[in-house]
């Protein structure tokens, strides 16, 4: 496991980055657990929260979202993860994964394929290339995943090859992938997935990240090519204030062989203060629209148009232990949340979460 500082991010595909062997050991153990409490003020009876949610999906409820044990091996030019999890957030993302499958968090391994430069093949579940905000809730800036990740790939299978400069500021990556968020492909579909990603990160105040996906992930009897696009960017912009802004962009064809689309985008923004060492409060304000229901599918006649925001209190409670308040709503051109036994425009909420690495 990184160590955790409230300040930073972890970067989803960064493996690859220069590091000395001589510092680090073969094997490294670790976990990580999140537990929390969502009230939804809708009340589902049933306790689930809307379906366009992945993580922290539970309603009156204290449970566990996110739980794993990780080894991590290095040693000279071979590297490998193992992490076997637990908890909603699997229930919800893997559950079109069959079996022991379904447990699996990350499971790769890499070989280094040049004694001078950071060239690296690696294969298996790979953490997602695609945005700035992983599963690991404290590796975020806020409690809750925003819309463009929870309905983004949060792991991919397949081989990366990747290079990082030597001092840090450039990484660059290929992908073939079996599908969108996919370990096992979905029967009747052949057809392989590809992906890129450009990291710029010049200081420790500024990251630029482009990513895409290119693939079909449907059988290839009506296949329908998508095209995805993720752009980012993390501003330091002091050692208090910090911003960062992102743009997701979709397209997939209506049909097989069609040459007319259906689009949907996405952009947030996030404003980070930090007044003290231990204490950190984000703001978030971000809109999802999928008028064809390609990725969230409403039944209405306008789609998927909805806007959210969020406030968010962390206090560090140790360097490893962070605990997180956030209030968050959701506001819809259409009824297609529910609130009791009728439709509403509206979804509010609130989530509090106890996060502990070892």
């Amino acid at each position: 496991m990184k160590k955790f500082v409230i300040a930073g991010m972890l970067l989803a595909g960064m493996d690859g980055f220069a590091q000395d062997d001589s510092t680090r050991s073969s094997l490294t153990i670790s976990g990580y657990l999140e537990a929390y409490y969502t009230y939804d003020l809708a009340r589902p009876s049933h306790h689930n929260r809307p379906s366009f949610i992945y993580s922290h999906n539970r309603h009156n409820e204290v449970n566990l979202n996110l739980g794993f044990i990780k080894a991590a091996y290095h040693k000279n030019n071979v590297r490998a993860n193992l992490a076997l999890a637990t908890g909603t957030y699997m229930n919800a993302n893997y559950a079109a994964e069959p079996g022991v499958l379904r447990h699996i968090y990350e499971a790769n391994a890499g070989i280094k394929l040049s004694r001078r430069k950071e060239i690296w093949i690696d294969a298996g579940v790979l953490p997602s290339h695609l945005g700035f905000e992983s599963a690991v809730g404290r590796d975020n800036w806020t409690l809750t995943r925003s819309l463009f990740a929870e309905n983004s790939p949060y792991f991919e299978t397949g081989a990366r090859l990747s290079y990082a400069t030597g001092n840090g500021k450039w990484f660059l990556s290929g992908l073939v992938l079996n599908g969108w968020q996919r370990i096992q492909r979905i029967d009747g579909n052949n057809t392989p997935a590809f992906g890129h990603q450009v990291t710029y990160k010049p200081n420790d105040r500024l990251t630029i990240n482009s990513s895409s996906f290119i693939g079909n992930d449907k059988p290839d009897s009506v296949k329908q090519m998508r095209y995805f696009h993720n752009l980012y960017g993390i501003f330091q912009l002091t050692d208090q204030w910090g911003i960062t802004a992102g743009l997701d962009m979709g397209t997939e064809q209506k049909a097989k062989g069609s040459n007319r689309y259906n689009t949907w985008y996405t952009p947030v923004m996030i404003v980070r203060l930090s007044p003290a060492p231990k204490h950190s409060i984000a703001a978030r304000g971000e809109y999802y629209q999928d008028k064809d229901g390609v990725i969230i599918a409403t039944d209405t006649s306008d789609g998927f148009k909805t806007w959210g925001y969020s406030l968010n209190y962390d206090f560090l409670v140790l360097p490893n232990a962070l605990w997180r308040t956030e209030a968050r709503g959701f506001s819809s051109k259409e009824k297609i949340f529910v609130k009791g036994n009728e439709p509403s425009y509206h979804n509010y909420f609130i989530t509090t979460s106890i996060a502990v690495a070892f």
